[in-house]
């Protein structure tokens, strides 16, 4: 399912002549591992951020210190500025970021092991937000976080 939403993914964005650029953190990069399974995806994928760490959020998006301070890394606030710094630091035209607790370790009462927040920005859209719970073990999280990410983006 995974590999046709990004294959789905590839026909709108060379459709329109748009580039995406991904920032992962709890994904680890999973969604630019599926996005570069499919031939060809050099023409529509610009680049994609793996930034696990607050340090290389800031360093690598722009993200702010007090964002994180604030808010912290799983937040609306981070996932906002992760997909602009994404966008702002590449030739894209689109992006995806993802910030979330897959797991089974990290939760809280606030920020429970599931909670994941995606972030949209592009040349033609306001940056939205969006937050999901997902169940399941770390890799069901990691998962469906992915084919979610690819989900909004094709809409």
């Amino acid at each position: 399912m995974i590999n046709q939403l990004a294959l789905t993914l590839s026909h709108q964005l060379k459709k329109r002549g748009w580039k995406l650029v991904t920032a992962e953190s709890c994904t680890g990069g999973g969604l630019a591992y599926f996005i570069t399974e499919i031939p060809g995806s050099s023409d529509w994928f610009e680049r994609g951020f793996v930034t696990y760490s607050n340090a290389a959020k800031k360093e690598l998006l722009g993200v702010r210190a007090e964002t994180l301070d604030q808010y912290g890394a799983v937040s609306q606030q981070t996932a906002h500025e992760m997909a602009e710094g994404a966008l702002k630091h590449s030739d894209a035209q689109i992006s995806i970021a993802i910030t979330g607790i897959a797991g089974p370790t990290g939760g809280s009462l606030e920020k429970p092991v599931g909670m994941v927040w995606f972030g949209f920005a592009g040349i033609e859209m306001a940056t939205v937000t969006e937050v999901q719970h997902f169940a399941g073990d770390r890799h069901a999280v990691r998962e469906r976080s992915i084919q979610f990410a690819l989900e909004r983006l094709i809409k």
